[in-house]
């Protein structure tokens, strides 16, 4: 049988998101697994990436239930094209990634990052990195030849666990950073199902830091850094309290989003951990959606700022513009906090290699290592930035046709005066580069879109208050559940 990606998108209800395909696990067959990823290996062999000599390729996976078979069902593709599939095990994004990268070959890793367990995905880096949206366009185009026979009652397998890539990630850190530079440092680590949990106890305990394990769960916990739970803010406070914590990290399912707290257990926006990372490592340029906090260009740390279209591969676009451009610091990060590096950065007389896909680790150390540099707890970094809040929520379950109705409600700046001029007053300016953002007279920020990962609308508010901001995202919700209806 010979079917094309595109084609197999429509039939399986697995589309590709914003940095891969995702679907429900149900739909996420091996059979449709193997499909995809035969469509990326011929896209590599088009490229000239692979020679299918045998070449190796990299497989990682989430705690998530199904990924385990959905990383079978891979390595299996990956096997019959006549290459070496090399099981990662369930280790972090940015782990498997980093192996890929290091050594020149493809790396995979399965997972629905934060979305529910009912749901999986597989993302895909090439040999140079992160696959970009030409990359995607193409990869669609690709005509797979499938024998249907192969999908019996008998599971695939792939070979036994090799743990370099867990090892090299983790010496990443250990190896740049003085093993006691968080001496005297407590920090709660809240593990609930991230795939990370254990490699950051090993990370952070390795630089001195006194650790404690929080929240462990054996089953799987949709964290999503840029929309957190009621529940997690409320634990973290309790936490914080209870033990002294200068600090409690996390992450989402793939660990490639960081969630950090000051030391009253208040978790960080990502947008703003960013910008704090960025500051420690120095950069020069910085790139980032633009639902991400505008204290960015109020700060005047920077000398180039570029805003992206939402998700990843834009912000890897928008990095590697940067660097041609000649800027040396290149960083890039997304309001869900995850942080990627374009540019090798000095710390500590050593040098930390560039990672340009999203990473959990370093901001969250930098961010620690900033306030240790300062003399200052993470409250008063926070402190020291043009107070800009910003708040997001979403509607779950909501198809992306359902999201651009609403989206074509809003064309004039009537219709959305209308809607929304109530309480936020005149529309000073639109911009459409991703969903719809309005900036109102008053400087404050109404931004709708279309989730690239999942069946969501998403909403993000900015305002110069932390309890305005949470009016605007009040009645933002109301506004939009009701057009819902």
């Amino acid at each position: 049988m010979h079917i094309k990606i595109n084609d197999l998108m429509q039939q399986s209800g697995v589309k590709f998101g914003t940095s891969g395909a995702r679907g429900l696990a149900v739909e996420m067959t091996d059979s449709v697994c193997y499909t995809y990823a035969k469509g990326f290996f011929q896209y590599l062999e088009e490229c000239g990436q692979l020679k299918n000599n045998g070449e190796e390729v990299a497989i990682a996976g989430d705690l998530r239930p199904s990924t385990a078979r959905i990383m079978a069902a891979v390595g299996k593709a990956a096997s019959d094209m006549g290459y070496t599939p090399v099981n990662c095990g369930f280790i972090p994004s940015p782990a498997v990634a980093l192996y890929g990268l290091t050594r020149g070959c493809p790396a995979i890793m399965v997972t629905g990052s934060h979305i529910p367990a009912d749901r999986n995905g597989i993302k895909f880096n090439k040999c140079s990195g992160e696959i970009l949206k030409f990359d995607e366009e193409q990869i669609r185009e690709q005509m797979v030849e499938v024998d249907e026979s192969i999908f019996g009652d008998e599971p695939f397998e792939l070979p036994e666990e090799n743990i370099d890539a867990r090892i090299d990630y983790v010496n990443r850190y250990l190896r740049a950073f003085p093993h006691d530079c968080l001496q005297g440092k407590k920090i709660g680590i809240y593990q609930h199902s991230a795939v990370g949990r254990d490699v950051l106890i090993e990370i952070f305990s390795g630089l001195g830091a006194d650790v404690t394990p929080l929240g462990f769960s054996d089953t799987f916990v949709p964290v999503d850094t840029e929309a957190i739970r009621p529940e997690d803010c409320v634990l973290a406070k309790q936490w914080s309290e209870e033990n002294g914590f200068d600090v409690i990290l996390s992450t989402d399912g793939d660990s490639d989003r960081p969630l950090i707290s000051d030391e009253h257990g208040n978790w960080l926006r990502g947008d703003v951990a960013g910008i704090l990372a960025a500051k420690y490592l120095g950069a020069d340029s910085v790139s980032t959606p633009v639902s991400c906090n505008t204290a960015l260009e109020k700060c005047g740390w920077f000398k180039d700022i570029r805003r992206t279209k939402i998700g990843s591969p834009f912000v890897v676009a928008s990095m590697i513009e940067a660097t041609y451009a000649g800027n040396k610091g290149v960083v890039g990060y997304e309001a869900n906090g995850g942080f990627l590096t374009n540019s090798d950065f000095p710390v500590f007389g050593k040098e930390l290699r560039a990672l340009p896909t999203r990473d959990a680790v370093l901001p969250v150390l930098s961010i620690i290592l900033l306030s240790i540099k300062e003399r200052k707890p993470i409250s008063a970094l926070l402190a020291d930035l043009p107070q800009r809040f910003t708040a997001s929520d979403r509607i779950q379950d909501f198809p992306t046709e359902e999201s651009a109705k609403i989206l074509e409600q809003f064309v004039e700046v009537s219709a959305i005066e209308a809607a929304f001029g109530e309480v936020f007053g005149k529309v000073e300016s639109i911009d459409r580069t991703d969903g719809l953002r309005v900036t109102f007279e008053s400087s404050e920020v109404l931004h709708m879109r279309p989730s690239g990962n999942a069946p969501e609308f998403r909403c993000y508010n900015e305002a110069d208050s932390e309890k305005r901001v949470q009016e605007m995202q009040r009645v933002s919700m109301e506004v939009l559940l009701k057009l819902k209806g």
